[in-house]
């Protein structure tokens, strides 16, 4: 239903639509806190308005630099960090009995042919097992819940688990779908002009094993998403230089299995000299406002509120 304008919803266009905001409503910056796809919607925003960016937060970072290859290859590297975090700490702080990694792989291998029991009439399987094990990497205060819906999976009850692949793609008590995937869908093949065969993951899917033997499949097959895509993508990376803009923070998760680490630091370099500045939080989950963290807190509070830009290289715990 949405073809006729599917050409017009990639980020260029939907930064343009930023700065028509900032002008109806007569203000002479644009103050803005972007997450996870959001810091590239705000550095491709910087790169067009760098004279009118006035305090903005990129927090939970995308890696400018990287092809939908590249990135789906860090995000695999990412989440399969976040899930040995995990395992590293469930014995620590969990009164369930904590899974494992073979364990893990063993039960999403038999999902795969046998699907066990949900809700609702439907059944537990192994993408939406997969999809409901990333979900729970996206917040510690989801750990818990990541145990008991693994040992219920494995005891043939893939409640729990299921709730939690439908919390990753939008699906809501009543079987409808939020437009969140669909819509990172539109835009994601608007913005890049890669697209993938089949061929192409096949050749591709040993490398995404290497670096994650359970989040592998799903990362590599994800690359299909645009292929037959009826518009053409604008770049193979977005440009964010902004030079002349006023700083702007940049903040990295050390554990963030959505948008790796990495890709904080790419984006405070590609911004450029005195714009980008890079606050680290060593924590877990995607981004670090949200973490409750209260230096986190502090500093991007001060920043927003107050206009105090921290020291470079400022370091929360």
């Amino acid at each position: 239903n949405s073809g006729t304008i599917l050409p017009y919803v990639g980020t260029t266009n939907a930064a343009r639509d930023m700065d028509l905001m900032r002008r109806v409503l007569g203000d002479k910056k644009m103050h803005y806190f972007g997450v996870s796809y959001g810091t590239e919607l705000g550095g491709v925003y910087a790169h067009l308005y760098p004279k009118q960016v006035g305090r903005a937060l990129f927090d939970g970072v995308v890696d400018p630099m990287q092809t939908p290859e590249q990135g789906a290859l860090a995000q695999a590297k990412g989440f399969q960090r976040a899930l040995s975090d995990y395992l590293k700490a469930c014995p620590k702080s969990s009164v369930y009995s904590c899974p494992t990694q073979p364990r893990i792989r063993s039960l999403l291998k038999r999902l795969d042919s046998h699907p066990v029991r949900g809700y609702g009439g439907r059944k537990l399987t192994e993408s939406l097992a997969d999809g409901g094990i990333a979900q729970s990497l996206y917040s510690r205060d989801y750990w818990q819940y990541l145990t008991q819906g693994i040992a219920g999976a494995q005891q043939g009850d893939g409640r729990i688990l299921l709730a939690l692949g439908d919390a990753l793609n939008g699906r809501g008590p009543d079987g409808r779908y939020s437009t969140l995937q669909s819509a990172l869908t539109a835009i994601t093949c608007a913005d890049f002009k890669q697209r993938y065969t089949v061929a192409d993951i096949q050749r591709k899917l040993p490398a995404f094993h290497k670096v994650s033997p359970v989040f592998g499949d799903m990362m590599a097959w994800g690359l299909t998403q645009c292929t037959d895509w009826p518009v053409h993508g604008a770049w193979t990376t977005p440009d964010v230089s902004a030079k002349g803009s006023a700083p702007i923070l940049v903040v990295g998760n050390t554990g963030d299995p959505a948008t790796p680490y990495e890709g904080a630091g790419r984006m405070a370099k590609e911004l450029g000299p005195g714009v980008g500045v890079e606050l680290t939080y060593k924590g877990e989950g995607h981004g670090a406002y949200d973490s409750g963290n209260a230096c986190v807190r502090k500093t991007v509070n001060a920043y927003l509120l107050q206009g105090k830009v921290p020291q470079k290289g400022k370091v929360c715990g």
